[in-house]
């Protein structure tokens, strides 16, 4: 059985978004291509309907391509656990309003079990400072949180 991995939306845009002009988010997007093409088959891959919503904002062309990508991938519930989840991670780390979204992707992704948590999020959910205190949230309503990576850092 492959490792789970829950698909945050930012990885989507970075695959599907048109070549960028700033270098490091153009090598980022190049190495999502990477890891899409050569190592996503590794994994067995989930979203949930926040990932399908957020994929569906902006402009039509471009949230066509989003969801074309993401139209075969499982999708997760967002249960109440997870929503009681993410009000704890809220409420307990130093995290913004505006981040509320991604409290609710890191806590659909802890409680349904994925080993990881996929994302180019580096301001609210991979962030080296906030990885202890997610963790510690999850464990201490007892669940195991994911590893919270990028892609980068699944690559062999």
């Amino acid at each position: 059985m492959n490792p789970k991995i829950y698909i945050e939306t930012s990885v989507i845009s970075y695959l599907t978004a048109w070549r960028s002009r700033d270098l490091v988010v153009a090598a980022n997007q190049e190495a999502t291509r990477e890891w899409w093409d050569e190592h996503s088959k590794s994994f067995e891959l989930y979203i949930s309907e926040t990932v399908i919503q957020e994929a569906a904002g902006g402009d039509e062309h471009a949230a066509g391509r989003r969801l074309e990508i993401i139209s075969e991938i499982a999708e997760l519930n967002i249960t109440h656990a997870a929503q009681d989840l993410a009000k704890g991670l809220l409420s307990e780390i130093p995290l913004p309003k505006e981040a509320e979204i991604d409290g609710l992707h890191i806590a659909i992704a802890t409680v349904h079990g994925m080993d990881y948590l996929l994302t180019w999020n580096c301001r609210h959910i991979a962030n080296a400072v906030l990885r202890h205190p997610i963790e510690s949230v999850c464990r201490k309503r007892g669940y195991e949180p994911p590893v919270i990576c990028t892609p980068l850092e699944l690559m062999e």
